[in-house]
C-alpha cells in the first residue's frame, strides 16, 4: 500500500494524471476512501473528464454529505460542462454545510467565493457568461485552486489515507478503473444533452429499425433489432447536424457527456476543448494528447482522432485509454471488430479497466454476440457494482436475448439507483409486459413518461401496451399523443396504421400508413401493411403496386425478409382475388384453385424459390378486368349488413389480445347468414322428403329409416355452394351436401375477408400433410407468455397431469415413449407447477396427447391435441398445443363429423321443423354444440379455426330459428374450452350456462334478403366487407 501510494504521488507530481488514477483505481478496489474517491475525482478533473467528476463526487457525497470538497469539485464539473444553474445549486448545498459545521474556513470561502463569481455572471451574455465563470473557477496557471502548490497538494492528498477531510480546499484526487472512458448517455436522463447522428452500439428494442432509442446514445449501436416497435425520436431527426458526445468513462444520471468541449443545447459549437489546465512551460505530454483524441471523437471527427490515438500508441503499444479511445473511434465508425480487438488489447495490457469490459461488451452485442456480451457487461459490474449505466446496458441485452427475467432484474436495479433514466424505465415495461406482468408493465411506461412527457418510445411502446390488452382507445390516445409531440415520426403512423387494422378500419389505415411512406419510403413494414389494405378492400392496382415496391427493397435483417417473401406470395392471391373480382362468389375458391405447394410455402412463410420454379403463376393485372366496384346501398344490402353486423358482434373475445374488429364482426355475421340461408333451404328438402316418407308409412306404421347421405337437388347445389372441394358429384345429378360444405362456406368468408391470413384447410396441402402439418399454438414462448392464450396455462397443465397419470409416459422427440411409471416420477409429475417443474422430471423434450370421447362410435377415442413442452434457452420452454392433421387423424374426425351432421338434420327435420318452441329444439342445440365440440379438436384449418367454429355455430341456430343475442363471457374462448375436455358433455355443459339464456327463439331469417343473390360477384363481397358508412 505504501508503495502505491508513493507511486501515486510520483504520477501525481509529474502531472501523469492517467497513471495515476490507475493506481487509485487498484487502490479503490481494495478499500473504498472517500479521500481516495476526491483523490479520482480530481484526477479526472485534470483530464477535464467532467462526468466522471461529478461521478465519483456523488459516490463521495452519499459516503459523507458534509464533504466539502466533493461539492467544489462537483460544480467546478456542472459549471465546465455549462450547466450554471446546476453548479449554483451544488455550491449552495456545500455553503448550507460549511456555514453548520464551520471546520474548514478555508472551504468555506472557496465556497463562497464560487457562489459570487457564479451568481454574478448569469447577469451576462451566454459568451461573456462562459469566460467568467471559467476565470474565477479555473485558474489558468496550475491545476489545483486553493493549494500552495501542485507539488504541496499532491504530497498531502497522497499522505491522507481518508480518516481526515482533505487540506486542499480546492480539488482532491479521484478514480475509476477506467480512465477516460466514453461517456455512456443513459436513454432515462432527465436533463439531456442531445446526441444525434450515431447508430451506434445502441441496444433498441424489437423494431427499432436501427434508429437510436430517444435521441441518446450510449456508445451503443443498434443494429436493428419487437418487434413489436418502436423508432428514433425527433431528437435524432430534428438535428442531423449535431454531433454524438462521449467521455471515456461511464457516466451518472446526469446525463451528461463527460467531455469538458461538450455545448449546451444552446451554445452549440461555441465552446472548444480547453487546455488552460496544462502548464504553458511543459511540452505537449500524452494525457493531452489523449485528451485532444477524446475530443475529435466528441465533435465527430473519428479519423483525426484515430491518427492521434495512433501516435500515443507508436510509444506505448498497450496504453489502455488510448485503445480504449481508439475503440470507441471504430465503433463509432462501425469497424467493430477493429472496435472489440482494441478494447481486448486493452483488457490484456489492465484487466481492471471497467470501460473496456463495458465497452466490448457493447459492441459485441452490435454484432449480436449477445452471450459474450452479457459476459463482458456482467464483468464490468465487478469493478463496479453500483453503476446505472451497466445495469441499464445489460438490461437491454438481456432485453434482447429474450431473458426477461434477467433484464427486469437489471433493469429494476438500474432506475433504484438512476431514477431520472426514462429509456431504463420504459425497457423494463416492455420486458414486465413480455411475462405477462401488464399493470406493472404500464406503470413503468408512464413513469417515463412522468419524466419526460414527450418521450415517444414510451408513448408508443405504452400504446402497444393497450393494444395487447385489446384498449383500442387508449392505445388511439397514446398514439395521437406521439404524432402530437412529433407529425414526423414515421414509426408513430405505422404504429397507428397497424392498430386500425387490427381494428378492420383498412381505408384510415392506409391514410395513416401513406403519410409514413412520405417520411421514410424504403419502410418495408408500412409498404407491406398497406399493400394487405388495399388488398382487403379490393384495390388491387394500388396491392400489387406496393407489393412490388417491397419486393424490391434491399433489407437488413431477417424479420424484414420474412415481410418480403410474404410480399410474393400476397401478390400472388391479389391476382387471383382480382381475376375472381367479377365472378360469382362461388367461385371463389382459394383450397381447389391454388396449387397445394404454393399454399404450403405461404403458411411456412417460406422462401418462394421452390415456388416460382415449380407452380402457376397467376397472369398479371388486366385493365379491362379492374372495373372499380361501386357498392350502391340498396334496402336490400343495407338490411343485410345491419342483421350481419348485430349477429356477427357476437363473436367477439373479451379477453386480452382480442381487439374489436368491425370487418371481422360483419365477415362473421354474413357468413352465419349465408350459412343459416342455405341450411334451411336444405332443412327445407329433408322435411319434404320426410313428409312424403311419413305420409307413405306402411299399415304398421312404422316410419322408414332416413337415408344414409343428406341429398341436395343438383340445380341447388351448384349454384348456392361454395367450393367444389366439398361436393361429391353423383351419376344421379345429384349432389351431397357435407359438412365440409358446411363449414367450407365459413372458411371462404374467413379468407375473403382478410386475405394476408394464410387460412387454407390442411388436408388441401401437399405431402405435408401426410407428415403431421398442423396449427401451433403457443401459451409461453421461451420466458414470455403469450397475451392472448397464458390464460389457459393452469387448465392445460392440469390436463396434461391428468393424461400422463392415465397413460404413465409420455412422447419424446423421435415419437418414443418416455416412461413415467417408476422413482415416484408419476407424483412428482402431480406436483409439478410449472414448465420448469415438468422438465425436471421428465428430463427432456416430450408431447402427449389429449383425447376425445366419441359420440359415434362407441368406446372410441379420438386423438385430441397436444400439449409439447421443448426447452428454449437456460430460463425458457415453448409450451404449446399442437394439432397435427395426419390422413388417419383426418379420416377419424371426418367420420364423427359426418356423423354430427347426420344427427342435426335428423334433429330437425320431423316433428321439430320448424318449431318455435324452446324446449322441443334441446336435441337440435346440443347437435350444433357436439359438432362445434369436434370441429375445434380437428382444427383442420392452418389457422382461423375459432372464428370459423363460431361463425357456422350462430348460423345453424339461426337455420333453427334460434338467434343468439348476447355475448360470450369475459375471460371465455370457446375453441379452448372444447380442446380442454375430454368429453363432448362437458363441453356442452359449460357452454349452456351462457349460450342459453342469450338465446331468441325468432324466425329472423324470413325478413331477411337472399344473401347470394344480393350479394352475388366476388368484388361485392369485398365491397360489403370494406363499408363502413352503414
Amino acid at each position: 500500500m505504501s508503495s502505491e501510494r508513493a507511486e501515486l504521488a510520483k504520477f501525481c507530481t509529474s502531472r501523469d494524471w492517467s497513471k495515476a488514477i490507475r493506481v487509485l483505481d487498484n487502490l479503490l478496489s481494495q478499500s473504498s476512501l472517500i479521500q481516495d474517491i476526491c483523490n479520482r475525482a480530481y484526477c479526472y478533473s485534470q483530464l477535464e473528464l467532467h462526468k466522471h467528476v461529478v461521478k465519483d463526487c456523488d459516490k463521495a457525497l452519499h459516503l459523507d454529505p458534509t464533504l466539502l470538497q466533493a461539492y467544489i469539485l462537483k460544480g467546478r464539473a456542472y459549471s465546465a460542462l455549462g450547466r450554471k444553474d446546476d453548479a449554483v445549486l451544488v455550491w449552495e448545498q456545500g455553503y448550507e454545510h460549511a456555514v453548520r459545521q464551520s471546520t474548514d474556513l478555508k472551504q468555506l470561502l472557496e465556497l463562497e467565493e464560487l457562489l459570487t463569481a457564479a451568481k454574478k455572471s448569469t447577469a451576462a451574455s451566454n459568451d461573456k457568461d462562459a469566460r467568467q465563470l471559467s476565470e474565477c473557477v479555473i485558474p489558468k496557471s496550475e491545476p489545483t485552486n486553493s493549494c500552495k502548490s501542485s507539488e504541496t497538494c499532491n504530497t498531502r492528498v497522497v499522505s491522507s489515507v481518508g480518516s481526515e477531510p482533505c487540506g486542499d480546499s480546492s480539488e482532491v484526487l479521484q478514480t475509476e478503473s477506467k480512465p477516460n472512458e466514453i461517456s455512456y448517455i443513459p436513454n432515462g436522463s432527465s436533463k439531456k444533452e442531445k446526441v444525434e447522428g450515431f447508430k451506434g452500439f445502441h441496444m433498441g428494442q424489437n423494431g427499432n429499425n436501427g434508429k437510436q432509442q430517444n435521441g441518446t446514445c450510449n456508445i451503443s449501436i443498434d443494429f436493428g433489432a419487437r418487434s413489436e416497435a418502436r423508432g428514433s425520436t425527433s431528437d435524432n431527426r430534428n438535428k442531423p447536424d449535431s454531433i454524438t458526445k462521449i467521455s471515456l468513462v461511464p457516466s451518472k444520471s446526469s446525463d451528461i457527456p463527460d467531455m469538458p468541449s461538450e455545448p449546451s443545447n444552446d451554445s452549440k459549437g461555441s465552446k472548444k476543448f480547453s487546455v488552460t489546465r496544462i502548464s504553458k512551460s511543459k511540452s505537449i505530454n500524452v494525457d493531452f494528447r489523449l485528451s485532444r483524441g477524446i475530443a475529435q471523437v466528441n465533435e465527430g471527427q473519428y479519423a483525426r482522432a484515430i491518427s492521434i490515438f495512433d501516435q500515443i500508441l507508436r510509444e506505448d503499444p498497450t496504453y489502455p485509454e488510448a485503445l480504449i479511445g481508439r475503440g470507441t473511434a471504430y465503433a463509432f465508425k462501425r469497424e467493430l471488430d477493429s472496435a472489440i480487438a482494441d478494447f481486448t488489447k486493452a483488457i490484456q495490457s489492465n484487466p481492471s479497466a471497467c470501460e473496456a469490459w463495458k465497452r466490448r461488451g457493447q459492441a459485441r452485442a452490435a454484432l449480436g454476440e449477445s452471450s459474450e456480451a452479457i459476459a463482458d457487461l456482467t464483468k464490468s459490474l465487478e469493478f463496479e457494482p453500483d453503476s446505472a449505466d451497466i445495469l441499464h446496458e445489460r438490461g437491454i441485452v438481456n432485453f434482447k436475448l429474450k431473458d426477461f427475467y434477467a433484464a427486469i432484474e437489471d433493469l429494476s436495479a438500474c432506475v433504484k439507483l438512476d431514477k431520472d433514466n426514462k429509456s431504463a424505465y420504459t425497457y423494463l415495461g416492455l420486458a414486465l409486459s413480455s411475462v405477462g406482468e401488464y399493470k406493472k408493465s404500464e406503470e413503468a411506461h408512464m413513469k417515463a413518461i412522468q419524466i419526460d412527457e414527450k418521450f415517444l418510445e414510451a408513448w408508443g411502446h405504452l400504446a402497444q401496451l393497450y393494444q395487447d390488452l385489446a384498449d383500442s382507445m387508449k392505445a388511439l390516445d397514446c398514439l395521437k399523443q406521439v404524432l402530437q409531440i412529433d407529425a414526423r415520426f414515421a414509426k408513430g403512423y405505422h404504429l397507428r396504421g397497424l392498430l386500425l387494422h387490427a381494428m378492420g378500419d383498412h381505408r384510415n389505415a392506409i391514410k395513416d400508413l401513406t403519410i409514413g411512406l412520405s417520411i421514410e419510403s424504403s419502410n418495408i413494414e408500412c409498404l407491406y401493411l398497406r399493400a394487405s389494405c388495399h388488398h382487403a378492400i379490393g384495390e388491387y392496382k394500388e396491392a400489387v403496386k406496393d407489393y412490388d415496391a417491397a419486393l424490391d427493397l434491399e433489407l437488413d435483417s431477417m424479420d424484414k425478409f420474412v415481410l418480403q417473401c410474404l410480399a410474393f406470395y400476397q401478390k400472388e392471391m391479389a391476382l387471383y382475388t382480382s381475376a375472381k373480382a367479377n365472378s360469382e362468389f362461388c367461385w371463389f375458391d382459394i383450397d381447389g384453385d391454388i396449387d397445394p405447394l404454393f399454399k404450403e410455402y405461404w403458411c411456412k412463410r417460406l422462401h418462394p424459390k421452390n415456388v416460382c420454379e415449380k407452380v402457376f403463376r397467376q397472369p398479371p393485372l388486366r385493365k379491362a378486368k379492374l372495373k372499380k366496384q361501386d357498392f350502391n346501398l340498396t334496402k336490400p344490402k343495407i338490411a343485410l349488413l345491419l342483421a350481419a353486423d348485430r349477429i356477427g358482434k357476437s363473436i367477439q373475445y373479451h379477453c386480452q389480445g382480442f381487439l374489436p374488429n368491425r370487418r371481422q364482426h360483419l365477415m362473421a355475421g354474413l357468413a352465419a347468414i349465408e350459412i343459416a340461408q342455405k341450411v334451411s333451404k336444405i332443412w327445407r328438402s329433408l322435411q319434404s322428403e320426410w313428409w312424403f316418407s311419413n305420409k307413405s308409412t306402411s299399415k304398421s306404421g312404422r316410419r322408414p329409416r332416413r337415408k344414409e347421405r343428406i341429398i341436395i337437388p343438383s340445380h341447388n347445389s351448384i349454384s348456392e355452394t361454395s367450393t367444389s372441394s366439398a361436393l361429391e358429384e353423383k351419376s344421379t345429378g345429384q349432389s351431397v351436401f357435407s359438412w365440409l360444405h358446411l363449414y367450407s362456406m365459413a372458411v371462404k368468408w374467413r379468407q375473403i375477408s382478410e386475405p394476408c391470413d394464410s387460412v387454407v384447410w390442411v388436408n388441401k396441402l401437399s405431402e405435408e400433410f401426410n407428415t403431421g402439418f398442423g396449427s401451433h399454438t403457443p401459451l409461453i414462448l421461451g420466458q414470455a407468455k403469450v397475451t392472448r392464450y397464458y390464460p389457459h396455462f393452469q387448465r392445460t397443465l392440469d390436463v396434461a397431469k391428468t393424461v400422463v397419470k392415465e397413460h404413465g409416459f409420455v412422447y419424446n422427440k423421435a415419437d418414443g415413449t418416455i416412461d413415467l411409471s417408476k422413482d415416484g416420477k408419476l407424483e412428482e409429475i402431480l406436483k409439478a407447477e410449472s414448465c420448469d417443474d415438468l422438465y425436471k422430471v421428465v428430463g427432456e423434450d416430450f408431447w402427449l396427447a389429449t383425447w376425445c370421447n366419441s359420440t359415434a362410435f362407441e368406446e372410441k377415442r379420438l386423438e385430441g391435441t397436444r400439449i409439447t413442452l421443448v426447452k428454449t434457452g437456460e430460463r425458457g420452454f415453448d409450451f404449446s398445443i399442437r394439432t397435427p392433421c395426419t390422413p388417419a387423424r383426418w379420416d377419424h374426425f371426418d367420420a364423427e363429423m359426418t356423423s354430427c351432421w347426420e344427427v342435426l338434420c335428423n334433429a330437425y327435420c320431423g316433428e321439430t321443423y320448424g318449431s318455435n318452441d324452446f324446449g322441443r329444439l334441446e336435441n337440435v342445440r346440443e347437435a350444433i354444440l357436439r359438432m362445434t365440440y369436434y370441429w375445434y379438436n380437428c382444427m383442420p384449418l392452418s389457422r382461423g379455426s375459432a372464428v370459423v367454429g363460431f361463425s357456422v355455430m350462430i348460423g345453424l341456430l339461426l337455420a333453427a330459428n334460434m338467434e343468439f343475442t348476447g355475448s360470450i363471457p369475459e375471460g371465455r374462448q370457446v375453441d379452448w374450452d372444447a380442446i380442454l375436455n375430454f368429453d363432448p358433455n362437458s363441453f356442452m355443459d359449460s357452454v349452456k350456462s351462457w349460450l342459453y339464456p342469450s338465446l331468441k327463439v325468432t324466425p329472423a331469417l324470413k325478413d331477411l334478403p337472399d344473401l347470394a343473390s344480393t350479394l352475388e360477384t366476388t368484388g361485392s363481397v369485398v365491397a360489403a366487407l370494406s363499408s363502413y358508412s352503414v
